[in-house]
């Protein structure tokens, strides 16, 4: 599957890059790109080299907040014809469904919902890659949390900042950009808002231009065609943790009925148990990945009701139980304490 991200994304990777001291070129070479994607940002990369373009670079350059710090530095402008469009939103809540209906112009491997949570709003964001992707992920959520701050003004912050991945040595940028609480090993990636916020009104919104943006935005052409596989995919990713991902909450998220849902995925050679387990596949890497997941936690955010239930399912996967995978890689888990904005007990 051709997934792909708007090329503009390696402006602020050159830019970071000369900033740690780093020769990007070998680096962008390295993963099947060119220097010439720079004379147009709205060319499209593949997902997948663009992920590992950043996690090589935060590997080279020793520089943890790499994808953060590429963050720091993008626009509303760089979202590219979607940025006027979302500008003229009449609240943060309506830019954030227009991202979510608009995301195939940005890149087709993002995965955002919003969820509603009383007081508060969780909006879940996943890069959906089968390779690491810590660098991308908190590009991707520094992103969303610079779009927020455009359209109720650079003053707002957000409730808490989540990561699932663990703390990096160095959280100084993460303080400076998000300037609120940030909970790594958390069990889902995205931001938490006052639900207040996404309903201010927007005082720069003008629906006018925002009727003229829509109309220019849906006269776009798909630069690849819209994929079942791939928005079933995204929802399990977005769903496992918390316990929904059903086929059929699966396919009442995306609209659709269940034997719509099932039917289509069998166009594409799948089905929806084969496109679950592979998930789990996955994400049981990541999260096994990360000390600070105790064994149950695993379990449960990958939907399993019991330890012993998660185990059998990892040695058929994986030739060996979990404890055994984490010792292979040199991961000791440890118990999970009480998050802190440095991520530190």
């Amino acid at each position: 599957m051709n997934n792909l991200a708007r090329a503009a994304v390696l402006t602020n990777f050159f830019e970071v890059s000369r900033e740690v001291g780093l020769n990007p070129l070998p680096l962008i070479r390295q993963v099947g790109l060119t220097r010439s994607l720079l004379d147009d940002p709205e060319q499209r990369i593949p997902v997948d080299a663009a992920v590992r373009l950043l996690e090589d670079a935060a590997k080279a350059s020793g520089y943890g907040q790499f994808g953060l710090r590429m963050a720091e530095l993008r626009q509303l402008s760089d979202f590219g014809v979607v940025s006027l469009l979302i500008s003229h939103q009449p609240t943060l809540r309506a830019a954030l469904v227009a991202v979510v209906q608009y995301r195939h112009l940005l890149n087709d491997t993002l995965a955002i919902q919003i969820e509603d949570a009383g007081p508060k709003v969780i909006l879940r964001e996943e890069v959906v890659a089968g390779i690491p992707a810590r660098q991308a992920t908190e590009l991707a959520i520094g992103v969303l949390f610079r779009m927020c701050c455009a359209v109720l003004g650079k003053q707002w912050t957000a409730h808490s900042i989540n990561f699932t991945h663990d703390a990096p040595a160095d959280t100084s940028v993460h303080k400076r950009f998000f300037r609120c609480r940030v909970d790594f090993g958390s069990e889902f990636n995205g931001i938490v808002c006052h639900a207040a916020d996404l309903d201010a009104p927007n005082p720069s919104a003008d629906p006018a231009m925002a009727r003229y943006a829509q109309r220019f935005v849906e006269s776009l052409p798909y630069v690849s065609a819209p994929s079942a596989v791939m928005d079933v995919r995204k929802a399990i990713y977005l769903m496992l943790p918390t316990g929904r991902a059903s086929s059929e909450y699966v396919a009442r998220g995306l609209g659709l009925s269940v034997r719509t849902m099932q039917r289509q995925l069998d166009e594409s050679g799948t089905s929806f148990t084969l496109m679950l387990n592979e998930v789990r596949r996955e994400l049981a890497k990541r999260y096994l990945d990360n000390p600070r997941y105790p064994l149950m936690k695993v379990s449960e955010l990958l939907g399993y009701g019991t330890q012993s239930s998660f185990t059998r399912w990892f040695i058929g996967q994986f030739g060996m139980p979990p404890q055994r995978w984490r010792e292979r890689i040199h991961v000791t888990p440890g118990p999970t304490p009480e998050a802190t904005e440095d991520g530190a007990a």
